[in-house]
């Protein structure tokens, strides 16, 4: 089978090779699946420039998510031919990917490629952030950082569900355009506001009770500064790493960005900070994912979540995909094809 390898770390045009590789072996509770389309994510980026620390050594596959048909199952709760969407432990650039029949989904035969490919990272993280993590609550504000990213898209359309007001940041004019035309009730381009002061004065000096953070550094320490009473910050990544170097001195930088917390203080202002990584829920918690997974499946049938796809390449596009994911430039999720 074709399988896009990471060779290097470095530059999207010279760190992939597309090489023939072992069609992969499933063990028991496992399934073997036929990939007709896989997807981008943060991490994807973070691992090929070296930064994340989850990745396998080189060379290997990247990805976290596919959308095919099951070629083998060793689970009684799929067989061949079946359309799914899943969720994988690496090993998603490829034509053949297996993975734990506890991270996959039947989809409708209708269902389009890139949208499933969403919902299997991106709403799954949204989904344990919003619902199991922050229970998020009629009425309340919610403060999304990259809001017109996959899975600030995917945070948006759950808040909403669950009747909450929501406030918005992003990096560019069309995407504050595209964050007004999805609902979100103020927008804050964060390259031409501080959103720190912008956000309590649009909210007429009321805080957010939510807020979701992927960025990390000093955005989290100053999300944390508007949070109010009773509130609750969730931190799914560090995207601000991107913009430093690699190296010890760069990781505390970042580190001492986020700011000091200490228990007392979160005590006294009856204030939360929370942290979701997938990967831990999948290797530890599958049957959280599995909830997440088939929910998010069901309320997209149902016509109550709607993916956005932004953009969509051939396989053999992978180093242009990259770099258009990492100019953040891209509203939505960035999908693949064989």
């Amino acid at each position: 089978m074709k399988a896009i390898q990471l060779v290097q770390y470095g530059n999207a045009g010279e760190a992939f090779q597309i090489n023939e590789t072992l069609i992969p072996e499933i063990a028991e509770g496992e399934v073997l699946i036929n990939v007709e389309s896989f997807g981008l994510n943060f991490a994807d980026v973070m691992a090929r420039r070296g930064l994340y620390g989850e990745a396998p050594d080189l060379p290997f596959v990247p990805g976290y998510e596919v959308a095919g048909r099951i070629d083998k199952s060793k689970s009684p709760l799929f067989k061949p031919g079946e359309r799914v969407v899943a969720f994988t432990r690496f090993g998603g650039y490829a034509e053949k990917v297996k993975t734990d029949a506890r991270a996959v989904a039947v989809i409708p035969g209708d269902m389009d490629n890139g949208v499933a490919v969403a919902l299997a990272t991106q709403y799954c993280t949204a989904w344990h952030a919003a619902y199991d993590m922050a229970n998020v609550k009629k009425g309340e504000i919610v403060l999304i950082h990259a809001a017109a990213g996959g899975v600030g898209i995917a945070l948006t359309q759950l808040a909403h569900l669950r009747g909450c007001r929501v406030v918005g940041t992003a990096g560019s004019d069309e995407k504050i355009r595209f964050l007004k035309e999805s609902g979100v009730e103020y927008a804050v381009n964060y390259r031409k506001e501080d959103f720190e002061k912008a956000v309590p004065e649009l909210l007429n000096g009321e805080k957010p009770d939510v807020i979701f953070d992927p960025v990390g550094g000093k955005n989290f320490n100053k999300s944390k500064k508007i949070l109010d009473y009773g509130g609750r910050i969730v931190g799914y990544g560090a995207s601000d790493q991107l913009n430093r170097r690699k190296g010890p001195l760069s990781s505390v930088k970042l580190l001492f960005g986020f700011g000091f917390l200490h228990p007392v203080g979160l005590i006294m202002n009856s204030k939360g900070v929370l942290g979701v990584n997938m990967l831990r829920i999948a290797d530890h918690k599958p049957e959280i994912l599995q909830h997440a997974l088939h929910e998010v499946v069901r309320l997209t049938k149902e016509g109550k979540l709607k993916p956005v796809v932004g953009k969509e390449y051939r396989a053999g596009q992978i180093a242009e995909a990259h770099a258009f994911f990492e100019s953040r430039q891209s509203i939505g999720k960035i999908v693949l094809h064989w």
